[in-house]
């Protein structure tokens, strides 16, 4: 066998004449029962006419007869993880000769472990502070607060107010249309020309204003486009926030008081900064590990991540509610970008791997089942057609997979030492 380059090697592998003999009869029979010729019931035309009329066929079923067979052997033989497919670049096969060809694989890298206990790593447990606590429950008061119509007057800066809108010149398609809109005037999500053009006004008011869009506005039909719209004022509303008493709390949850509330928003808060910072310290770990382990890597591999890459990636555009096959999009240029990365990716992966088998991290039925429960919960399927469908798809192995990998990181955390991060430059 002979390194070509990285995990690609080359072989060359000679079929004997007796196999061939034996794998052409073998073509023979098969091509002889479907075959239907003149003169001939179907089926039943001689092998010395089959040999003459199908001579192509015959030496094509051959070698994809024998050729997989042979290759098979000399892997096991040699102790060959092949990834992919093998390519065959070279064949030689004359009557009454062995059959010589050569073929290029790739195989799983094999690569020294280094030291991946004790790795250093920045860590600090996350605190949480009174405001903290304060800020968050301001926020669930206001996604509770109600807004009550209030007597007509001349629309001012704070109130909130409820407006019918069309557009009119400047915008291409189809015009745009809300009944009911409510906007805060004077606040900062609200454009200038809205609060300017608003202010002043009563219910039942009807008024044209023009609104020029930044460049940058969030939505592209939009953005830098001078629009008209039709704008009629409905109601002019106040906002009542609910009292921060138990009787709030007890609307939360399974909350008696205010204080009991409290606590656990505490503990929420506590409980997403340590896993941010627990997520953003193992993904450290892993980068270091990554970068510690120099190998060649599969070109399969870096292939079979860059079409997750892109599948995720489509996916990302959907769930925001653009088609990617509207976008001029550079399948090649988006593969270069993505290459480093999926290396990188790959590697970590080898190692992760290797690690759960030096450690013979297992993986258990039931938590297989709690995570096809889960996906259940949010397909909105049943259990048992999710399972079915997984185990199908080949699912049930890559849940497998992911759950020791998240295992073998997650042991990688529990024996690095964690060090305090330095102190971040004034104003960074």
């Amino acid at each position: 066998m002979a390194l070509i380059e990285g995990c690609r090697h080359e072989l060359e592998v000679t079929v004997g004449v007796l196999e061939l003999a034996e794998a052409t009869e073998r073509v023979l029979t098969r091509i002889q029962a479907k075959a239907s010729l003149p003169g001939f019931r179907p089926g039943k035309a001689p092998l010395s006419v089959i040999r003459g009329r199908f001579q192509n066929e015959i030496q094509q079923d051959v070698m994809e007869e024998v050729i997989p067979g042979a290759l098979n052997q000399r892997f096991e033989k040699e102790n060959l993880r092949v990834v992919g497919q093998p390519s065959i670049v070279d064949i030689r096969m004359e009557p009454g000769q062995p059959m010589w060809f050569k073929a290029q694989f790739e195989v799983h890298p094999e690569f020294e472990l280094s030291a991946y206990k004790g790795l250093e790593v920045e860590y600090e447990d996350p605190t949480v502070t009174d405001e903290d606590v304060t800020e968050r429950i301001e926020q669930l008061r206001e996604s509770k607060a109600e807004y009550v119509n209030i007597d007509p007057r001349p629309a001012a800066d704070g109130d909130y107010v409820v407006i019918g809108i069309e557009s009119g010149d400047g915008l291409d398609g189809e015009p745009m249309k809300n009944p009911e809109m409510m906007l805060k005037i004077g606040d900062p999500d609200t454009l200038p020309a809205f609060s300017e053009g608003i202010l002043g006004m009563s219910p039942g008011e009807t008024k044209d204003i023009t609104v020029t869009y930044p460049e940058d506005y969030g939505q592209e039909r939009l953005a830098g486009k001078t629009v008209s719209f039709d704008i009629e004022v409905k109601h002019i509303r106040r906002k009542e926030m609910p009292e921060l008493d138990d009787e709030f709390a007890q609307s939360m949850g399974d909350f008696r008081t205010i204080d009991e509330f409290r606590d656990q928003v505490r503990a929420s808060i506590l409980a997403e900064r340590q896993y941010r910072a627990q997520e953003e310290a193992k993904s450290k770990l892993v980068e270091f590990l990554g970068e510690s382990h120099i190998f060649p890597v599969p070109e399969t591999y870096i292939e079979r991540q860059l079409q997750i890459t892109l599948e995720n990636y489509a996916r990302t555009l959907q769930m925001q509610g653009i088609d990617p096959r509207a976008l001029n999009f550079d399948m090649n240029k988006f593969r270069e970008s993505q290459r480093d990365r999926a290396m990188r990716d790959v590697r970590a992966t080898l190692l992760l791997d290797r690690i759960s088998e030096v450690e013979s991290i297992p993986v258990t039925t039931e938590e297989i089942d709690r995570e096809v429960q889960r996906l259940a919960r949010s397909q909105r399927e049943p259990v048992a057609a999710v399972r079915v469908k997984l185990e199908k798809e080949g699912g049930i192995d890559r849940i497998a997979s992911r759950i020791r990998t998240d295992k073998t990181i997650n042991l990688l955390f529990e024996q690095a030492r964690k060090v305090v991060p330095a102190p971040k430059p004034e104003g960074e």
